[in-house]
Parts: structure tokens; sequence; C-alpha cells
């Protein structure tokens, strides 16, 4: 079925959640829309993947009366195939922490976010997960929301700067104001649930590079802070530490793809997943915010980016 576009006036009045509600429940595309319509086919061999995927998970468990059982037995079976599948090492990550955590992890390929899946939901269990997701992601998984919600995954679309300069839109036309709009609203939302999951004691995980890419740190000049780096990570830490009451941890993650991995899956090939020292909430208010309300946290970026490139050898770092 081909996908819809939104309408001129659909996107000037719907707000974030309305464009997602119809992402996911009536087959419409923004990419279509915004004329990137390469983009979302891009992701439409792993959204269907994903799609069998949970079809199987959730079709073949029981007890189906029982919502909070069946979601625990359905996790439980999806960990269990994602081993054989997509294999991952994952020792050593917390299992008790009452705090709410962010984890942050260097992204080499789309495997280790099934080994990701996977690492939480074995050791994490209940605990809520929400990933914001690219929107080329986020469209492929879309029509999958609600069922992908019963395992206890909550997934958010977000532009990033690199799929920004894919669309390509055209400076002060219709779209690029819509898009530009879309772009912060989504990243608004995202703030809010990245609240509301870590208060209740839930994980984040963020790609900080906000793209694949080989390394952690994107050029040799960042590393050697010539060139300034992506401020993923502090930018939620100062929303997050808005609140005062707010015990989120930051936990850096070091992703060690296997030998001739490429950028898709890898299926059957081992990953590890290292996780490093955790950053708490009282250590990073103490050591980086300089003022009661910063506007930005110095070297905090460079700090978790090291963290994660100290687990990982030198190729990988820059």
């Amino acid at each position: 079925m081909s996908k819809k576009t939104f309408s001129k006036e659909q996107l000037e009045s719907l707000s974030a959640e309305g464009i997602i509600d119809k992402l996911q429940h009536e087959n419409y595309s923004l990419l279509k829309t915004l004329g990137a319509e390469n983009l979302r086919k891009e992701m439409v061999p792993v959204g269907k993947i994903c799609n069998a995927a949970i079809d199987y998970v959730l079709g073949t468990t029981g007890p189906k009366n029982n919502p909070t059982e069946h979601s625990r037995h359905a996790r439980a079976k999806l960990v269990k195939k994602l081993a054989k599948l997509t294999p991952g090492s994952y020792k050593g990550f917390p299992h008790d922490s009452k705090n709410g955590l962010v984890i942050g992890f260097n992204h080499p390929s789309l495997g280790e976010i099934a080994r990701i899946l996977m690492m939480k939901m074995d050791v994490m269990g209940e605990k809520p997960m929400l990933f914001p997701v690219n929107l080329p992601w986020y469209e492929a998984l879309a029509p999958d929301y609600d069922r992908i919600l019963k395992l206890g995954i909550i997934i958010t679309p977000t532009i990033t700067p690199a799929t920004w300069h894919k669309i390509n839109l055209e400076k002060g036309t219709e779209l690029y104001d819509a898009g530009s709009r879309l772009k912060r609203d989504f990243r608004d939302l995202y703030t809010k649930l990245s609240h509301d999951t870590v208060r209740d004691g839930g994980v984040i995980f963020v790609a900080p590079s906000a793209t694949r890419q080989a390394t952690v740190f994107k050029t040799k000049d960042v590393y050697n802070k010539k060139e300034p780096i992506i401020p993923t990570m502090s930018v939620l830490a100062l929303e997050l530490y808005k609140d005062p009451k707010m015990n989120c941890d930051f936990l850096p993650m070091a992703i060690l793809p296997p030998e001739n991995y490429k950028r898709g899956l890898n299926f059957y090939k081992k990953y590890q997943l290292i996780p490093g020292k955790i950053m708490t909430a009282k250590d990073i208010r103490k050591k980086y915010f300089k003022t009661k309300n910063p506007e930005r946290l110095d070297g905090f970026d460079y700090d978790f980016h090291m963290k994660i490139a100290e687990k990982l050898p030198k190729k990988f770092w820059y």
C-alpha cells in the first residue's frame, strides 16, 4: 500500500503528537511528504524484519489473557531468539539501580540496536525504556508502535542533523518551515518523554553521534578539540537536571562490533557491549554545573566520548 502524504493544512495544524499518530495508525509518511522517499525506502527491509519478529514473539507467546505475564514471557522469548540471531555479550551492566539511567553508545552499525534491546530486556527487565529513533528508522517501525510498547520499549522520532541535511529542503519554502518546526517539536517531545522515563527509574539509550559512524569521535580534529563536538549528551543532561529532584545517572557504553562487520544488522555475528564507569547525577552536577542554571556543560560531551573510546581499540576512537 502506497504511503500517504500530509497536506499543507495538516502540516500547519497538526502537533508533533498528531503527526506521529498518523505515522503509526494511518499509513502516512513525513519523509515522503518532505521529498525524501529514498530515505524511507532504505529502511523498509528492516521494518519488515522487525514486523515479522514481533508477529512471531507476540503471536506465539501466552498467556494472552494476562497482559503483564504475556509481556514478560514475550520479552523472555525475544531475548532467547535474539541471542541466536544477533548474539552479543554484555557483562557488568547494572540491573538493580533505583535511579533512572541514560546510556550513551557509539553507533557503528544497525547491529548494536538488536543487541542493546536484548541486553536491556535480559538485565533490566521491566524498567521502561526510551529510544529516540531517527525519522527513517521511526517510519519503518511506526506501524508496530503499539506492539513494541507491549515489550516495554518506547520509541520517539527525531530528525538528526545528518538526516536534515539529506532531506535538503530549500530555505524559505513552506516545506522547509514545516520541517523545521517538526524537528524542534519532535525534540521537545523527546525531552518530555526523557524526563518522564528516567523520573520513573527507566532507561534511555542515546547515540551521541546522532548518526551511524565507525568511530566514537567524528574526526581526529574533534578528538584533538580543534573542531566542536555534537553536544547531544550535555543538552540532555541540562534538560533533565533542570528538575532539582532528578537523580538520573549517565552510563557510557562501548560497542565493539565483530570483525568484517557492515552497516546493517550483521546476523549471527557477536558484538561486545562494554559498560564504562557510571557518571552519577551528583558527580555531574558537581563537576560540570559551574553556575546554578548554566546554558552549556563545558567538557561533558568530550569526557563522555572519551569514556566510551577508552574501552575500545584505538582504531575506533577517531
